[in-house]
């Protein structure tokens, strides 16, 4: 790595906000946030601990499968069990992605010849900086409802909320408010945010997480600019195409999840979503 890169890619880490899927991962670590959190986007549920069965957990079900990486995984002491996804681009798929999620979910908590009772609350939680419906919300909450009689609940134990940190309306409670306020990058004085503020100053502080966040970046970046060398000597697509291969490679080396592959070479060399899913869904 030389000197401009170094600096580059330590600049790009200090100035990374909660927002930033990495960033968000390890200051949820703390315990006592990631229950305030929790406890704030779900207040009728009485919290009592959080514990984590693993610290970014990876799922892969078998060699064909799609695997995930979670942000967020946790369980309280009843055992309900939540995942909180940071997701800062709009891919249009997120529904389709909470269903594949819960599945995944649910394989890992009950094994075969046991009863489905055995199967804990589930809550997947998105947090966006956009409004993935265009209602003007700051929470959508989805439950399995009788189409016929709305009253009338599956009471599967599934949830999925949707949280818009860009929402207009007055929907939610000011604590949440406050922690939605801070994703979109406006000032609060709530004391948990303060909190939050600090964690993150704390966190940049980690040479650990900033050399893995660095590492990752620069392998992005290499990859890239290989592409771009291949291309202009060959003056075809295999050097990009190489390129693309190789940072799919190497972000799966690091337990990131297909989705956030995705997201990752659609950016870094405009890729339309079908182009992409090429690279992602082949490999």
């Amino acid at each position: 790595m030389n000197h401009t890169t170094e600096t580059n890619l330590y600049q790009t880490w200090e100035e990374l906000s909660i927002s930033n899927d990495f960033l968000f991962g390890k200051v949820m670590q703390d315990a006592a946030l990631c229950k305030e959190l929790l406890q704030r986007i779900l207040p009728d549920l009485n919290i009592d601990r959080i514990e984590y069965p693993e610290l970014q957990k990876a799922i892969r079900p078998d060699m064909d499968a799609k695997s995930i990486r979670l942000d967020v995984y946790v369980k309280d002491g009843k055992g309900t069990i939540y995942d909180i996804e940071m997701q800062v681009i709009d891919t249009k798929e997120l529904p389709k992605r909470t269903r594949y999620y819960q599945s995944i979910l649910d394989l890992q908590l009950i094994d075969k010849g046991e009863l489905y009772h055995k199967l804990k609350p589930c809550f997947i939680i998105f947090i966006c900086p956009f409004d993935p419906f265009g209602k003007g919300r700051h929470l959508y909450t989805f439950e399995n409802l009788c189409k016929e009689d709305p009253t009338l609940s599956l009471k599967d134990g599934t949830t999925k909320l949707f949280l818009n940190a860009n929402g207009t309306k007055s929907d939610v409670h000011p604590k949440l408010q406050a922690f939605l306020d801070y994703v979109a990058g406006k000032e609060t004085e709530d004391s948990f945010i303060q909190k939050l503020k600090e964690a993150v100053k704390q966190a940049k502080k980690n040479r650990e997480w900033r050399l893995e966040f660095m590492t990752l970046q620069m392998r992005d970046q290499e990859n890239i600019e290989k592409g771009r060398r291949e291309g202009r000597n060959e003056g075809r697509n295999e050097g990009r195409n190489e390129a693309i291969h190789q940072l799919v490679s190497a972000l799966r080396d690091f337990a990131i999840s297909d989705e956030a592959i995705l997201q990752k070479i659609q950016e870094k060399f405009q890729l339309s979503e079908k182009e992409a899913k090429q690279f992602v869904f082949k490999n």
